[in-house]
């Protein structure tokens, strides 16, 4: 797996290699990524609340945001984000080894620009996160959440302005306007 655009372009990524984490594809993230081009602007930071292997937060950094808190539950998927950023020389960013809702309760009083989650599905716990989110104001105007996810998840008081079925996965991007 690699980086696919910005200043790290080209650059290796470990991927976890264990059942448990999905990586997310090259075309997706690819996609994914073209789709939120448009509301790029001015990104200071990005939560990847569910890292595995740090290939979301790492793109976003690489595609000019200026910092990332990366957090994952797993362990290796934990040590394989550290050794990744480590690899690209990354050095404004925060990783956490947390269950997500600790995360989420450690990080509740920071506003984000971009939130990436894309938790194991069986979870089914996207749309819990999104209300916390929107409940205690963690999301900057005009900031993102992509979803990565199964099962359907139920719309909130965000604008969608990205959905798409990849296969069994299931892409869509929240934006929060004024």
């Amino acid at each position: 797996m690699r980086v696919i655009a910005g200043k790290f372009r080209g650059k290796k990524i470990d991927i976890v290699g264990i059942d448990s984490t999905r990586e997310t594809q090259d075309k997706i993230r690819g996609a994914i990524f073209n789709s939120i081009y448009p509301y790029m602007d001015n990104k200071k930071l990005a939560l990847d609340l569910f890292s595995g292997s740090g290939a979301m937060g790492i793109e976003a950094i690489s595609r000019g945001v200026e910092s990332c808190i990366f957090n994952d539950l797993n362990y290796k998927a934990y040590n394989t984000t550290l050794n990744n950023i480590k690899s690209c020389k990354i050095d404004n960013f925060k990783a956490y080894n947390l269950d997500y809702k600790k995360c989420l309760e450690e990080l509740n009083n920071t506003k984000f620009d971009i939130i990436f989650l894309d938790p194991p599905y069986k979870l089914e716990v996207i749309d819990d996160i999104i209300e916390y989110i929107i409940n205690n104001d963690m999301l900057n105007i005009n900031g993102l959440i992509v979803c990565e996810y199964e099962n359907n998840i139920k719309e909130h008081n965000l604008k969608i302005i990205k959905e798409k079925a990849y296969s069994y996965k299931q892409i869509r991007i929240y934006l929060k306007e004024e």
